[in-house]
């Protein structure tokens, strides 16, 4: 019958194509990395029924976050691009009446500002800067935009004397002299002779001009009077301000005469000056500095006719993130960290808390550290980054009716995968009963019948938070079959001022035992692998990593992110010096010795026996790669597996591009690979 048989050969070819095609992945991927997006910057238009925002997404060719402007209707059925092309969109501000658009975008090159005519869709480049403008603000009349801009100076050489070089000869480059206290800054490298100084540019079309001049750092948020005729600003304007790392005041400058006159001398840092619609307060946020490490900033107001000061959210305990006044100027939005989540409240002139219903996150893509921004309407609506363990950061709006969320930006890159469960994990210490917040990430396909390898996960900080949020590495190591926890131990931010000072110059101390106790909470449920326990963190997680496998050989293997290992030289090796040695440690280095020996990881590093990697930047200077070296080699010494993960270029934060997020986890979790006992 060869009709038959012909039959059977077709089938035969068709399973056998089958077979050879390879399945694909259902789980996440590295890969996966580079399609994902997250929303960030909402701001309100004129109208309040639309939210524009920055879409966020990775350059897979460029090896970088890429930002448009996108715009979506408050009832969520319109949604639509406003400036999506190649070049990078950031710092959009749209003018009082909602005619114009000004941002900074790098279309030709250069980062520059430009404004857009929201009628005609037309655009216009307003400047031709050497340096990218920061914190662009509109004047009332939206006649002016003001800014920040870095401005060089130029000192006269030390040596004057070098002979005149012969036409041709090749000698080496010139010396560099370095005479400041701040010369060197993690993510910047060496700083170049300048500060921030404040502009003003018409958006008629104009040279910017500037307004402030002197050797101090004028930077962060500006805005102006009612009259639009000063501007407020935060700043150091003290000669020695780099040796008072928490010092400034609110100050203002003529945008005529460039006056600058002081509008508050509070004891501790102001920022983030705010005028209420109305323009009669000036809403602040303010630290009383009691020298400790751990210090919360109060939203604080000052009625601009009286002087009267009064500080709104002392009560609450928790640390302030940003805030807005509302439209009748009797209140503000703002946002906090409680429990390892960014939460929003108002707050009335008289101190009165309101919490609101609505949680916000989803930026630290990375790893699970709070996060969020707001934008607040004038007719009451707010929109918001949302937060979900399983997504990164999109769009929602909450008003009276309810809470919905207006963007789907991940489902195309995540859905069709399985991730792994977030649950929360609840832990008491075993050192003073006290509750620790912890989550557990369950892998695809998880069966509690089974057992796990288990990760433990240490955030940097140390006064930072982890949360139950969408974390990139998290997912990657559980979607290769481990189970990962994560933590906030005593010292960290969002459980009020005392319990994030438990670790005040004890650091680390019995932060360790509460992490043991995440551990032993984990392996209580059951399916986990004790022979299979790892530990990793990073910055701070990198210091307890080192200090915990000096304390124990529970692990397997561990890996060190950008740690201190030795308090002493990170006190005259970090960037930030001059905060470090006043905030963190009891005394200089050479006056504090015993002290901070006995709280650095190395006085320990003659017990460890675990397999440990580190892993840094080449260019970090907030925790220089000298510390990691330091340990590395001691472990060398001892005969310890060890090994040295350099990531060229990087600073402190690593994941800043894609393929170094997917490096840093990829090297971690091959050298637990290489420690895993697998089950026979």
């Amino acid at each position: 019958m060869p009709g038959r048989n012909l039959l059977l050969a077709s089938i035969t070819a068709l399973m056998s194509t089958a077979a050879c095609a390879e399945a694909l992945p259902d789980t996440l991927q590295y890969e996966d990395t580079f399609n994902l997006e997250y929303a960030a910057s909402p701001f309100f238009s004129h109208d309040g029924n639309s939210v524009f925002y920055e879409r966020r997404s990775m350059d897979i060719m460029k090896d970088r976050t890429h930002s448009t402007l996108w715009q979506v209707s408050v009832d969520g059925k319109r949604h639509r691009p406003v400036l999506a092309n190649n070049a990078n969109v950031r710092a959009a501000t749209l003018s009082p009446d909602g005619n114009m658009l000004a941002y900074v975008s790098d279309q030709n090159g250069s980062n520059q500002i430009y404004v857009r005519y929201q009628d005609t869709g037309q655009i216009a480049k307003l400047t031709t800067v050497e340096f990218m403008p920061g914190n662009l603000t509109w004047s009332h009349d939206g006649k002016h935009v003001a800014f920040t801009l870095f401005t060089p100076t130029h000192d006269k050489p030390l040596f004057t004397g070098m002979p005149k070089k012969p036409k041709g000869a090749e000698w080496a480059e010139t010396a560099k002299v370095i005479d400041t206290t701040s010369y060197r800054s993690d993510g910047r490298g060496y700083l170049p002779a300048g500060f921030n100084q404040i502009y003003i540019l018409p958006v008629s079309g104009g040279t910017p001009r500037q307004l402030t001049t002197g050797a101090f750092p004028n930077d962060g948020k500006l805005d102006f009077s009612a009259d639009d005729k000063r501007i407020f600003f935060s700043a150091n304007r003290n000669t020695d301000y780099s040796l008072e790392p928490l010092t400034s005041d609110i100050f203002s400058v003529d945008v005529n005469s460039t006056e600058v006159t002081a509008v508050t001398s509070l004891p501790g840092p102001e920022s983030s000056p705010t005028l209420s619609p109305n323009g009669k307060y000036l809403a602040f946020n303010q630290v009383e500095d009691n020298k400790m490490s751990y210090q919360n900033g109060d939203i604080t107001v000052l009625e601009l006719k009286s002087g009267t000061v009064t500080r709104l959210t002392s009560s609450l305990d928790r640390s302030v993130q940003q805030f807005e006044w509302n439209s009748d100027s009797d209140g503000l939005v703002f946002s906090y960290l409680d429990h390892g989540q960014t939460r929003l409240a108002e707050v009335n002139l008289k101190g009165k808390i309101t919490t609101l219903k609505a949680t916000l996150g989803g930026q630290s893509l990375g790893r699970p550290y709070t996060s969020g921004q707001f934008a607040v309407a004038d007719n009451g609506t707010i929109a918001f980054t949302t937060d979900d363990p399983l997504r990164p950061a999109d769009i929602a709006v909450t008003t009276k009716r309810g809470t919905s969320t207006l963007t789907d930006l991940n489902s195309d890159a995540l859905a069709h995968l399985k991730l792994a469960n977030v649950e929360t994990m609840p832990v008491k210490s075993s050192v003073d009963g006290r509750d620790i917040d912890a989550w557990i990430a369950l892998p695809p396909n998880f069966d509690k019948a089974k057992s796990y390898p288990l990760i433990l996960e240490i955030h940097g900080g140390p006064h930072a938070a982890y949360g139950p949020h969408f974390a990139m590495e998290i997912q990657l190591m559980a979607a290769q079959g481990y189970v990962v926890v994560w933590s906030n131990p005593r010292g960290s931010s969002s459980y009020g001022a005392d319990f994030g000072n438990l670790i005040h110059h004890n650091y680390p101390s019995e932060d360790y035992n509460d992490l043991m106790d995440v551990v032993d909470t984990a392996i209580g449920k059951g399916f986990i692998d004790e022979k299979n326990l790892f530990i990793t963190g990073g910055s701070g997680g990198g210091v307890l990593t080192a200090w915990s496998v000096g304390k124990t050989n529970r692990f397997a293997a561990a890996v060190v992110a950008k740690p201190v290992i030795n308090w002493i030289s990170f006190g005259l090796t970090a960037d930030a010096y001059p905060y470090f040695t006043e905030y963190w440690m009891p005394g200089k280095p050479w006056e504090a010795f015993d002290h901070l020996w006995a709280h650095s990881p190395l006085s320990l590093v003659g017990n460890v026996k675990t397999p440990t990697m580190l892993l840094t930047g080449e260019s970090d200077y907030r925790t220089p790669i000298s510390e990691s070296e330091q340990f590395y080699q001691a472990l060398r010494l001892q005969g310890v597996d060890a090994a040295m993960v350099r990531i060229p270029g990087a600073s402190h934060g690593i994941a800043s591009k894609p393929s170094r997020l997917i490096q840093k986890v990829g090297n971690i979790m091959a050298w637990f690979e290489k420690y895993r006992t697998k089950a026979e």
